[in-house]
């Protein structure tokens, strides 16, 4: 029994299947350590493609309204940009108090 074992432990083809998988999975250039991180980049790659979908589809909607409604851009204007009418003071209030949620 334990002669067979060793017999096909010192199989050249067994020895040089480990020899391949040892250096496929620490010393090649798309090692796992390689691939996992390329995982991980193309989850955060994904996340981040995702958050810019979103905001191109809210500023093409922003784009639209304020295009159209001219109170809407106004109010943009003034809100965003701190504009203001002729003879009209703005006053800007900053909320320093930490709420507790």
């Amino acid at each position: 029994m334990f002669r067979k074992l060793l017999n096909i432990l010192v199989n050249k083809y067994t020895i040089t299947l480990v020899a391949f998988a040892i250096w496929m999975i620490f010393f090649d250039s798309y090692n796992l350590r390689t691939r996992n991180r390329y995982v991980d980049k193309l989850k955060e790659l994904k996340e981040e493609k995702k958050f810019f979908q979103n905001e191109i589809k809210s500023d093409s909607i922003l784009t639209i309204k304020l295009a159209t409604d001219s109170m809407a851009l106004e109010k943009y204007a003034r809100e965003k940009y701190l504009m203001r009418r002729d003879k009209e003071d703005v006053y800007i209030i900053k909320d320093t108090s930490k709420r507790k949620e």
